[in-house]
């Protein structure tokens, strides 16, 4: 007898937009896929805590290139002989430090001593080495400190871990380092007193920047 071909069977696909629903029977409601997470925009900066303001003003950075041996610039101990635009010499019979003079106006004495400072610093001295003092007006970073009171002031002269700046009122005080700049910015009057007080506390280099210089060779007793 012939064989009746079996009728094939449907089945039922997967649930989704695609399937094809049995007889009588409702089509699923596809589900929404969720799109892409929106990316999160950049966060706002945290508004800064009240409190005590930052860091003073600070000393302009060096030139790029700067040569250590231009003229009117300091030579750290040891180096070559400066220029003829600034003399250095130590006082005769004494085992005192190097003296350097460099030649500025009252106006320009601070920006030279700044300059001063940063070749010192390029040439590997640790900031904490540097004493700067002021004859005349006060350096920026030091009437900023002064601000917040002199407790505050002087604990970061003891610390010792950077460049300090004072004035000469403030240079009995100050406590040796092995460099002290001094800027001849005023104050005229009292500058052989400042300048006695900080050959005493430097250690191995006073820089002296603007001031009369056969007056600073006199007071120092340093040769021409």
């Amino acid at each position: 007898m012939p064989l009746i071909p079996q009728e094939p069977q449907i089945h039922e696909r997967a649930q989704g937009s695609s399937a094809t629903p049995a007889s009588g029977r409702t089509a699923p409601t596809p589900r929404p896929v969720p799109g892409p997470r929106p990316v999160p925009g950049p966060r706002s900066a945290a508004a800064p805590r009240p409190g005590r303001p930052g860091p003073g003003p600070a000393r302009p950075a060096p030139p790029a290139q700067r040569s250590h041996n231009s003229a009117g610039k300091p030579q750290a101990p040891g180096s070559a002989a400066p220029s003829s635009s600034a003399s250095s010499s130590s006082a005769p019979g004494s085992s005192g430090p190097q003296i350097q003079l460099i030649p500025a106006s009252a106006d320009a004495a601070l920006g030279a001593a700044e300059e001063a400072v940063d070749l010192l610093l390029d040439s590997g001295r640790a900031p904490g080495d540097i004493l700067v003092l002021t004859t005349g007006e006060q350096h920026p970073w030091a009437t900023h400190e002064l601000s917040f009171g002199e407790a505050s002031y002087w604990a970061q002269h003891d610390a010792g871990d950077d460049v300090f700046f004072a004035g000469a009122a403030a240079v009995a005080r100050a406590r040796p380092r092995p460099v002290v700049v001094v800027a001849v910015n005023g104050a005229a009057d009292t500058l052989s007193q400042v300048l006695r007080l900080a050959r005493e506390r430097a250690g191995a280099l006073l820089v002296v920047c603007g001031g009369d210089a056969q007056r600073v060779r006199d007071v120092l007793g340093a040769g021409g």
